[in-house]
This record gives structure tokens, sequence and C-alpha cells, in this order.
């Protein structure tokens, strides 16, 4: 609960400060009027609200409930992401157009001095007051507070009509941003095929199928249904064996389980298997780990087992070592054939470092989502050696999976989800 509060804490800081500078541009810049401005910034600090609060709570809700906070939360998180890039963008052009645009009318103070008293005061030259209250607009509020009234509309500045081109530009481009990218998320995820030549593999596993699935994340916004088309994308496939490599669930068991339960219905030659990612750590991993052995799956916590010609290893999220339950290379690397190729399952492609230091052939990896929403692809990139598709890092294979699911906007953006098929192939067939 506490942690809870303090992310929301955070959340809500750095939401308020995006939000004040959208206020500026889309409001306050516009000049549409005090009545509209009032309302827009009532709007605009409800929506500050909902993306901190659906990061800090839904993960502990049910789905049902959740989902009411989620949905609106995460929308607006990436419509205000995208309407916020955009804007920034045009500040080059706000600052030019800063330099002109002088109002074209006599200012209203000059209009002001040339009126009787009486008519600046709201009097008529007659002695009846004026009917303020049922004038519309600024009109009114212009007579109740002691001004003059417009000599009709006033012609807004070059600064003014660029404000108001650019926040139309901006929404435009966000919405339709933000409606392809939830086509995208929500839609199925691809099924991508790749060759891996390896030159330890062995004869007898040349062309041997690993399914490698990735990020499904299932919580407020993705359930059941979500992994039971995972399920059936993964079985039509046929692979030899599943890899299901991290970031499995948003969530706790107690809500979640359900939602988990078609992943006992995966098939394949040689079972499925599991390798822990960050999320894990989020949502209680040791119930989860549990749970997923009980739906037939094997985890693999720092272990390698055999395979025909090569080795199978997973090794803990790099986050678990905040819950003493950290990546151990040693354990599950040493005393191997180093004859036999190795696979080594780990959920973040930074792990690769390690694994190149003790000769794995081939890592499989996800945690990245490609990047989900461009252009945070790039930001991304800073962390991670790749964020998605097959990569050589000093000499080991990387694979990079987009995943299948997405954490908070239910919007994927230049990233589309995918289910890869990864054929390792011996180069001594």
């Amino acid at each position: 609960m506490v942690t809870a509060l303090l992310t929301f804490v955070l959340y809500t800081g750095a939401s308020a400060l995006v939000h004040w500078y959208l206020w500026r541009r889309l409001i306050h810049d516009t000049s549409l009027g005090a009545r509209t401005a009032r309302h827009g910034a009532r709007v605009l600090a409800v929506l500050a609200v909902l993306p901190p609060l659906a990061m800090a709570t839904t993960r502990d809700l049910p789905q049902h409930i959740g989902r009411w906070i989620a949905w609106p939360g995460y929308v607006w998180l990436a419509l205000m992401m995208y309407v916020t890039i955009t804007l920034l963008l045009a500040e080059p052009l706000r600052l030019l157009a800063a330099r002109g645009g002088k109002p074209r009318r006599a200012s209203g103070v000059a209009r002001a001095e040339a009126l009787p008293q009486k008519v600046s005061a709201g009097v008529t030259e007659s002695g009846r007051r004026t009917p303020q209250r049922d004038m519309p607009g600024d009109e009114g509020e212009r007579l109740a507070e002691g001004r003059a009234p417009s000599d009709g509309p006033a012609r807004p500045t070059r600064r003014v009509v660029l404000a108001r081109a650019t926040a139309i530009a901006a929404g435009a481009a966000a919405a339709s941003l933000v409606g392809h990218g939830m086509r995208t998320a929500l839609g199925p995820p691809r099924l991508a095929h790749v060759r891996v030549p390896l030159a330890r593999l062995g004869r007898q596993a040349d062309g041997f199928r690993i399914a490698v699935v990735s990020d499904i994340h299932l919580g407020p916004i993705l359930g059941e249904r979500h992994t039971e088309r995972i399920v059936e994308i993964v079985n039509r496939a046929a692979p030899d064996a599943v890899a299901i490599v991290g970031d499995l669930v948003d969530g706790g068991v107690d809500h979640l389980g359900r939602a988990a339960a078609p992943l006992r219905h995966l098939t394949s030659r040689y079972g499925s298997y599991f390798v822990t990612g960050n999320h894990e750590y989020k949502s209680g991993a040791e119930p989860w780990l549990e749970e997923i052995g009980d739906l037939g799956i094997r985890v693999l916590r720092n272990e390698r087992l055999e395979l025909p010609a090569f080795d199978l290893a997973g090794v803990n999220d790099v986050t678990g070592g905040d819950h003493g339950d950290g990546p151990d290379y040693e354990a599950a690397l040493s005393d191997r054939d180093p004859g036999r190729a190795v696979v080594l399952l780990a959920h973040q492609p930074v792990m690769v470092h390690e694994a190149t230091r003790r000769g794995v052939d081939l890592q499989l990896s996800g945690h990245t989502h490609g990047g989900q929403l461009a252009p945070l692809g790039l930001l991304a990139s800073l962390q991670q050696p790749a964020i998605a598709g097959l990569h050589e890092i000093d000499g080991t294979q990387l694979y990079v999976s987009r995943g299948t699911g997405f954490w908070g906007p239910p919007v994927r953006v230049g990233a589309p989800p995918d289910i890869t098929v990864v054929e390792l192939r011996s180069r001594n067939r």
C-alpha cells in the first residue's frame, strides 16, 4: 500500500508538469476565451490524475475493477504522449511567430478612453443600466468588469493562429497514431520465423524449432482470451519446444490465475519452459512460479537441462537480485560439455554481456516490446544492446522478441506484437 502511494505521488508530480505544458499550449496560447479556458483547465486537471492512478493501483485490483481505471488512464497516457511530442516539435515555429503577431485593431484601453464615463461603467446615456447578464460571451464579461465594449471580434494574431493550428494538428496526429496503435496492440500477434546457425549444434538438433513467447502481460486489460489466442498460434506452429521468456503477468495469482490457465494447453515435443521477467517480481514471483509449474511449464531458475544435441539453460531476471533471487550464471552454465551448443533463456537483452563471457551460443530474450511506442525505442536502446530481432554480440547470437502484449497503454506504434519460431541450424550439416 505504501509503495502504491509513493508511486502515485511520483507519477502525479511528473504528470502535473506535462499537463501544465499542455494547458499552456492548448488553452492559454490559443486564446479561446475565459470560460473555455476555465473548463479546459478543469478537464486537464482530471486527466492528469488518470495515468498515475492506473499505474499505481491496477496491479493490486481484480481485473473487473482495474479495467475501469486502466482503460481511460492508459489510453489518455498514449494520447498525452503523442500530443506533447507534436507540440514540442512545433516549438521552433512558435518561437519564430512570437517575434510578430501584433494585434490588428486598436487597443481596448484607447477605445475606452474615447467613450463617455457612464458607458465605460456599464450605464447608458439615459441612465439605464445595460443588461450585462443577458449579453453573451466575452462581451458581457467586458461590461460587467467596467471595460469598454469591443467593436466586434478581434482578428487573431499570427501567433494565436499558429497556436490553434498546432493544437489541432497535435490532436489529430495523436488520435490517428493511438487509434492505429490500439488496433495493432489488441490484434493477434504475427507469427515470425528466423533461422539461426550455430557452430556447435549437433546434427541431431538441426532444424529444432523453439517458439519464443515473451511479455504476455496479463493484467487489467489483457486476460484469458489473450492467453487462449497465444496458445492457438503456438500450437498451430507445432514447435519442438516453447520458451516463455518472462513478464507473463502484471498482478497477483489470486486476480490473474484464471487468465493464465490456458497455458496448460501448450503442446510441443519437448515441453514448455519459463524464466522470470522483472514484472514477476512486482507481482509476487514465488506464488506465480508455483502456479506456472502447476500448468505443466518447467521453470528454469538458474539451471540447465539437456535436449537432443544441445543444452537449454535459463537464468532469473536481473531485478530478482533485489528480492534475493537474481541470476546465477555459474549455476546455470558451469560444468557442461564445452562441445555442445547452449541456448540461454534470459528476459533482458542486456544479460547477453554475461552470456558472451560464458560462451553461450544463442540467447533468447524479450523485455523491450520492440520499443512499443515509437520513438521510445530510442530510450530503450540506451539500456539494451538490441530491442528487436536477431543480432550478434561478441560471438553470441541474440534474438529479441517484440512480445505478445503491452505494458501500460494498449497501444503499439512501430512495434507489432509477435511470436517467433526460432529454427536452430547446424553449421556442420
